[in-house]
C-alpha cells in the first residue's frame, strides 16, 4: 500500500489556533457533531474527524446497514499467534480498510484483560496478561497510525465485565490497577504513542471513568507524559464540570450530551477553568492534525484492496489460521490427511460463527463455513450433517435461508415509515437485522418497520421477530402477533441485546414472510436519543429437530467416516457486548454430540468455535482438539487450511481455560450492591493458578502444540544484560516445519508477588533443525508499585525464571537467588 499523504496544518501552534476561538466555539468541539463524526471549524482549518468501530473490521459511520467491509478474526484468534508482527500486519490492513472510507481514527485496539471468563466482552480483547496485551497492541497502533489512521486503546480502565456496565464500581487496589489493569496501556504509550483512548462505562473505586483525575490526569497525561485525546465511550458521560475537570477531552456522541451549555456555563462561573477547556481543545487538533484533519486534507491511496479481494482472502485466512491452536493431538491425528474419508458434524460446521455481538459486528461480503471451507478443500471426501442446537433464544435470518423478495439478492428487505404512513427509506439487510433513530439522517421520526423476505426453506420454520414493540407476522395464511418488551433497560439491553419471540409454522414451500412493528412515540420530551432509537430484526430458520433424531444421524455419518470433525462452539449470544457469560459448559446438547460421535467413530477431532474458554468434560474421549476462535469471512477456509496443515495452526492459548465452572481465580461479574470487587488482587488467570488460588486448570495460559515437538537445551542467563535475558535452544524433534513460542516466566521471591510472564520469543525450525533462542525480559515486570511510598520499587533479588511452553510445561529453570538484579528503571 502506498502510506497516504500526511496532511500538516500550515499553523502548528495549537495554542494560537484555540486562542482564535469564544468560548462557546470551544465547547462546541467537545462533544460529537454525530454517532462517528466530530464538528468541523472552519475557521481554524479543522474539517470534520471521521470515526470507527474497529474491533473486528473497520464498520464505518452506520451501526446498522452500513457499507461492505472486511471482517476479521477475533482479538483473541489473532493474539493467540503471539507475534507483534502479525498484530502489526492486522494495523496496517485495518488501516486500509478505514483510509477506503476516509475514516481518520479506528476505535481499538481493546486492552482490557480478561480477569474473569465469564466476560462476555472478552473477544475482543487480547489476553489475560499484561505484557503480551500491552506489546500486541503497541505493535497493531504502530501499524495503524504507520499509515495515517489514529488507533484509540479502550476502554480506561478496569472494564472487564458487562453486568451492569453502565453503573458499576470496580473496586481494585491501586498496586494491582497499575501493576495488571494500566500496564497495557502504559506499554502502549511508551511503545506506540497511540493519539486516541476511551474512557469506559463503568466507575472505579467510586469514581466514573469518565471523570477519573486520578488515572487521566495524574496517571495518563501527567506521569506518562501522553499528549493524546480521551474520548467518552458512547453515552458514557455522566456530568459537565467533573468529566471535564476529570480530564475527559470529548464527549461521544452527539449532538447532544451533558457537556454543551451546561460546560460553558461550569466556566463562566468559575467551576471549570478556561485552560482546561483549551487543553481538551488543543489534544483534539493534535489528533486532527495526525490524522490529517487539520488544514490541507489528507489524500488517501486509491488502489487498496476490495475486502472481496484475492489480497484480503489470502491475509485473513492465513492470519486466522495461524492463531488457531491445538490443544490435544493425540497419535498425530493431524493434520488430516487428503483421501480420508470425512464426517463433518456440527451446527457450528453449517452456521460458523465468524464474529462476535455488539458494536463489534461488521457487514462483510460473506462468510465462510467449516463446511464450505472443507468441500471446497476435500470435495466428495467430506460427508456433512448438522447437529444439535445451539442457541436458547432466536437470531435474526441467515441470508443462506431468506432473500431479498424484489432484488432475489440474499437478505431481508426492510421499509421505515413515519407516523403518517409516507415511506422514509428502503433498507436491504444481509444481517436480517435494522437499526433505525440511531446514526440515520431520517426527516421523521419512524413509526412503522416493515420487514419482509422469501423463506427458501419447506417445512416446520420457526418464524418470528425481535426488537421493542408490537409485531404482526404473516406467511402465506399464517398470521399471529408479538408484544415484545425489554427485560432490562438502556442502550445495550435494548439494541445489543433485543427482546425476541417465535413461533413454529409449517411452510409448503418458499415463502414471503412480512414483519410490521408499531413504534410508540419516544417517552417524555423526547429529546433522548436513546429514546428514538428502533432496532428490528426478522426471524426465520429452520424448526429446532428432535435432538435424539440428530444425534442418531451423526453416529450413524461417525461410523462410515476414517475420521469425524465434531464443530462445537459458542455464539454471539455469549460473546457479546451488554451481556456476560452465566456458566462456560457449551449450550443446548452439544458435549451429548461429542460424546456419542466419539464412541462411534474411528477417530475424533474437534473443532472449537468460540473466542474464549468452554468447559471440555470430554476431552478425554477424543483424539484431537484445535480452538478455532472466531475466525472471520474466510474463517471455513481457515479452519480446513489448520486440519489439513496447509497453514500450521501454531497459536498458543492466550486466556487460561478452567477445568469447572467456578474454578478460576477470579469468577464472578455479579455487582454487589454496586460493587465488583477485584479482591483477587494481581492473581488473575496463570498467576492464581500457579499460586493455588483455583484447582487446576484444563490448559494453561500459552499452552499449544503446533504440529511439531520440542526439545529444550539448558537454558542461561545472557551476560551483561539488565534485566536479566535467557540463551536457549531448541530442537525441533517433529516431522514437519513448525513454530515454536519460547516462553519466559518470573517467580518473585517477594511474597505478594505472583509469577509473571516477562518475555517470549518465536521460532521457526524445519524438522529436525537446533534453534538458539534468546528472550529479552520486559523491565516493566521486575518492579512492583508500593503503596505505602505510592511509587515504582524493583523487585527484591532471587526468585526463578521458568523457561516453559505454558506453565503447565516447563522446560528449564534459573535460579536468581545469588544475583543482584539492577533496578530497570
Amino acid at each position: 500500500m502506498t502510506t497516504p499523504r500526511r496532511a500538516t496544518s500550515t499553523a502548528t501552534d495549537y495554542d494560537e489556533l484555540v486562542g482564535r476561538l469564544d468560548l462557546a466555539s470551544k465547547v462546541r468541539l467537545l462533544t460529537g457533531r454525530a454517532m462517528f463524526t466530530l464538528w468541523p471549524e472552519d475557521s481554524i482549518g479543522l474539517g470534520e474527524l471521521r470515526l470507527s468501530d474497529g474491533p473486528t473490521g473497520v464498520r464505518g459511520l452506520k451501526f446498522s446497514g452500513g457499507r461492505i467491509v472486511a471482517l476479521f478474526p477475533n482479538a483473541t484468534l489473532l493474539s493467540a499467534a503471539w507475534s507483534e508482527d502479525s498484530a502489526y500486519e492486522v494495523g496496517q490492513l485495518l488501516a486500509e480498510e478505514a483510509l477506503a472510507q476516509q475514516l481518520h481514527v479506528v476505535l481499538g485496539p481493546t486492552i482490557n484483560l480478561h480477569r474473569s471468563p465469564l466476560g462476555g466482552r472478552l473477544f475482543e480483547a487480547y489476553s489475560e496478561d499484561p505484557l503480551l496485551s500491552g506489546k500486541l497492541a503497541a505493535a497493531y497502533v504502530r501499524g495503524l497510525q504507520g499509515h495515517g489512521v489514529g488507533a484509540c486503546l479502550k476502554h480506561l480502565v478496569a472494564n472487564e465485565s458487562e453486568t451492569e456496565r453502565n453503573t458499576v464500581n470496580s473496586v481494585v487496589d491501586e498496586a494491582t490497577l497499575r501493576e495488571l489493569y494500566l500496564l497495557p496501556f502504559e506499554i502502549a504509550v511508551a511503545e506506540a504513542d497511540p493519539w486516541s483512548m476511551m474512557a469506559a462505562y463503568n466507575d472505579v473505586n467510586g469514581v466514573a471513568a469518565t471523570e477519573q483525575h486520578h488515572v487521566i490526569n495524574e496517571i495518563v497525561k501527567g506521569e506518562w507524559n501522553w499528549p493524546g485525546l480521551v474520548m467518552s465511550d458512547w453515552f458514557a458521560t455522566k456530568t459537565a464540570a467533573a468529566a471535564a475537570s476529570g480530564g475527559l477531552d470529548l464527549v461521544m456522541p452527539g449532538p447532544r450530551g451533558p457537556w454543551g451549555d451546561a460546560l460553558v456555563a461550569a466556566v463562566e462561573s468559575g467551576e471549570v477553568d478556561e485552560a482546561v477547556i483549551d487543553d481538551h481543545v488543543g489534544r483534539l487538533l493534535r489528533l486532527a492534525d495526525r490524522a490529517g484533519a487539520l488544514g490541507e486534507p489528507r489524500s488517501c491511496p486509491a488502489d487498496l484492496p476490495a475486502p472481496d479481494s484475492p489480497a484480503r482472502k489470502e491475509q485473513l485466512t492465513r492470519l486466522a489460521a495461524a492463531g488457531m491452536t491445538v490443544l490435544i493431538n493425540r497419535d498425530e491425528v493431524l493434520p488430516l490427511r487428503r483421501g480420508q474419508r470425512v464426517a463433518l458434524i456440527g451446527r457450528h460446521a453449517i452456521e460458523t460463527i465468524d464474529m462476535g455481538g455488539g458494536s463489534a459486528q461488521v457487514n462483510p461480503p460473506y462468510q465462510t463455513s467449516v463446511a464450505g471451507g472443507m468441500m471446497a478443500a476435500l470435495g466428495d471426501a467430506v460427508i456433512v450433517v448438522d447437529g444439535v442446537e445451539v442457541r436458547s433464544r432466536p437470531v435474526p435470518a441467515r441470508v443462506a435461508f431468506v432473500t431479498d423478495p424484489e432484488t432475489g439478492l440474499p437478505g431481508v428487505l426492510a421499509e421505515l415509515y413515519d407516523v403518517g404512513g409516507s415511506l422514509l427509506e428502503r433498507r436491504p439487510s444481509q444481517r436480517g437485522l435494522v437499526l433505525a433513530g440511531f446514526d440515520d439522517d431520517l426527516p421523521a421520526r419512524v413509526a412503522r418497520i416493515v420487514l419482509r423476505a422469501r423463506v427458501e426453506g419447506t417445512g416446520p420454520t420457526e418464524l418470528g421477530a425481535m426488537g421493542t414493540g408490537d409485531w404482526t407476522i404473516r406467511a402465506g395464511a399464517e398470521t399471529f402477533g408479538l408484544a415484545l418488551r425489554p427485560t432490562g433497560s438502556g442502550f445495550g439491553e435494548e439494541v445489543l441485546a433485543p427482546p425476541a419471540g417465535s413461533r413454529v409454522i409449517s411452510l409448503a414451500g418458499p415463502t414471503v414472510v412480512e414483519a410490521v412493528s408499531d413504534i410508540p412515540p419516544p417517552g417524555g420530551d423526547g429529546s433522548s436519543p436513546l429514546r428514538r432509537v428502533s432496532v428490528a430484526g426478522l426471524i426465520a430458520r429452520p424448526a429446532p429437530r428432535d435432538p435424539a433424531e440428530v444425534l442418531a444421524a451423526a453416529v450413524a455419518a461417525a461410523r462410515t467416516a476414517d475420521v469425524a470433525v465434531v464443530v462445537v462452539g459458542l455464539t454471539e449470544e455469549q460473546e457479546t457486548e451488554s451481556v456476560d457469560k452465566t456458566t462456560l459448559r457449551l449450550p443446548g446438547q452439544q458435549d451429548d454430540l461429542v460424546r456419542a460421535v466419539a464412541a462411534a467413530a474411528e477417530r475424533t477431532v474437534v473443532v472449537v468455535n468460540a473466542a474464549t474458554p468452554v468447559l471440555m468434560p470430554w476431552r478425554d474421549e477424543v483424539d484431537a482438539v484445535v480452538w478455532a476462535g472466531l475466525p472471520g469471512q474466510e474463517g471455513g477456509h481457515a479452519v480446513a487450511a489448520a486440519l489439513l496443515g496447509d497453514i500450521e495452526p501454531a497459536g498458543r492459548l492466550v486466556t487460561t481455560f478452567p477445568a469447572d465452572d467456578n474454578a478460576a481465580p477470579a469468577w464472578s461479574v455479579t455487582p454487589v450492591s454496586g460493587d465488583l470487587s477485584y479482591a483477587e488482587g494481581p492473581y488473575i488467570g496463570y498467576r492464581g493458578y500457579h499460586a493455588g488460588r483455583a484447582p487446576a486448570p484444563a490448559f494453561w495460559f500459552g499452552h499449544g502444540l503446533g504440529y511439531a515437538s520440542w526439545d529444550y537445551g539448558e537454558p542461561a542467563l545472557v551476560a551483561g544484560v539488565a534485566p536479566p535475558a535467557v540463551a536457549v535452544t531448541v530442537t525441533n524433534t517433529g516431522s514437519r516445519a513448525s513454530r515454536e513460542v519460547v516462553q519466559v516466566y518470573l517467580e518473585p521471591a517477594a511474597a505478594g508477588q505472583p509469577v509473571r510472564l516477562v518475555g517470549w520469543q518465536a521460532v521457526d525450525a524445519a524438522a529436525g533443525q537446533s534453534v538458539p533462542v534468546e528472550v529479552r525480559t520486559e523491565p516493566r515486570l521486575w518492579r512492583r508499585w508500593d503503596i505505602q511510598s505510592g511509587q515504582w520499587t524493583r523487585l527484591p533479588a532471587g526468585g526463578r525464571l521458568l523457561i516453559a511452553r505454558g506453565l503447565g510445561d516447563v522446560r528449564g529453570v534459573i535460579d536468581l537467588a545469588a544475583r543482584q538484579l539492577q533496578d530497570p528503571a
